[in-house]
């Protein structure tokens, strides 16, 4: 998948042209459906699949004070988006004057000027343009007038969900990882440089890395949850926890992992830590030892949970 900063860079049009747009935070099975859609549909007219996404999330810029914190970076978004085999990723630009333009304006002078369009995939609930002002049916009238079809996806309901990246934030705030995961069709993944903690864990015999997350993505409820951690391209059962660290009265939020069977100097490292289940919420303990004997009990748990003691599978 080729990778595109800005659709107004681009010299000439693109040529047969089978779009979605969206922003597709997460890359959950909507999501997943729609560009699937796409790629299909391209295939079949001989076409392009291509995929349009904007940076950053359309509220930031239009309501900073309402900004959902993101489920993934945009690293993250477009190794999923690739994962479906899209021919482009357009990453636009979302800008104050970008949202200002009426939902006509949006298709005729930036889209139709660069892509020469036959085909239009989008969800179900999309909206687009100043104000949010242009629906399904908006564009469905601006194909009839410019030459292209348009095609809606969904909804798609899992366990009485219907799958969208708000119902993911909501399941991620209750920690319920496990529901996420279903809607998103594979476990939510935190992703991190390993930075310098207090070392207490390696002081109470379970050696923790302190995985530093990048601003505004979203992490889970406050606890401690049953993970696997992806090193030297292998996953590997592991216990984190997520929260103040309220035994030594700090006040800071971390994301602190426990890699079961590892011994090695993490320092530095990237990881990429997949969410399974919650073992419990985030406790006040009388002492280290009472700590340490729960921290015990959660990494049994968390091997009873994820069935094995050795490095586990690739997760997909």
């Amino acid at each position: 998948m080729r990778v595109l900063r800005h659709l107004e860079r681009v010299a000439s049009r693109f040529p047969r042209v089978v779009l979605t747009l969206g922003n597709f935070d997460g890359v959950h099975l909507g999501h997943q459906a729609i560009v699937q859609r796409t790629v299909a549909e391209a295939r079949a007219l001989g076409g392009q699949a291509v995929v349009m996404t904007f940076h950053p999330h359309p509220i930031a810029v239009v309501a900073p004070d309402r900004t959902p914190p993101l489920l993934q970076t945009l690293r993250d978004r477009l190794a999923a988006l690739r994962s479906l085999g899209p021919d482009l990723c357009v990453v636009q630009r979302f800008t104050p004057g970008f949202a200002r333009l009426a939902p006509a304006a949006f298709v005729e002078e930036v889209l139709l000027r660069r892509l020469e369009l036959a085909h239009v995939v989008v969800g179900y609930d999309v909206t687009f343009g100043r104000d949010r002002s242009g629906g399904i049916d908006t564009l469905r009238a601006l194909g009839q007038v410019h030459g292209f079809t348009v095609d809606a996806v969904g909804p798609v309901v899992v366990d009485a969900f219907t799958v969208s990246s708000s119902a993911i934030r909501r399941l991620l705030r209750a920690g319920d990882v496990g529901e996420a995961a279903r809607l998103l069709g594979r476990p939510h993944v935190l992703r991190g440089r390993v930075v310098p903690g207090a070392s207490r864990g390696r002081v109470l015999g379970f050696p923790t890395a302190n995985v530093h997350c990048r601003a505004g993505v979203l992490l889970p409820l406050d606890g401690v949850y049953a993970v696997r951690v992806r090193l030297d391209d292998r996953w590997w059962p592991a216990v984190l926890n997520v929260g103040i660290r309220p035994t030594f009265d700090a006040r800071q939020r971390t994301a602190e992992v426990h890699v079961l069977d590892w011994q090695g100097d993490l320092y530095g490292r990237w990881l990429e830590v997949a969410l399974v289940e919650r073992l419990r919420g985030e406790m006040r303990f009388p002492g280290p030892e009472a700590l340490r004997m729960a921290i015990a009990t959660d990494v049994e748990r968390a091997r009873e949970i994820l069935g094995e003691g050795q490095p586990g599978p690739r997760i997909r």
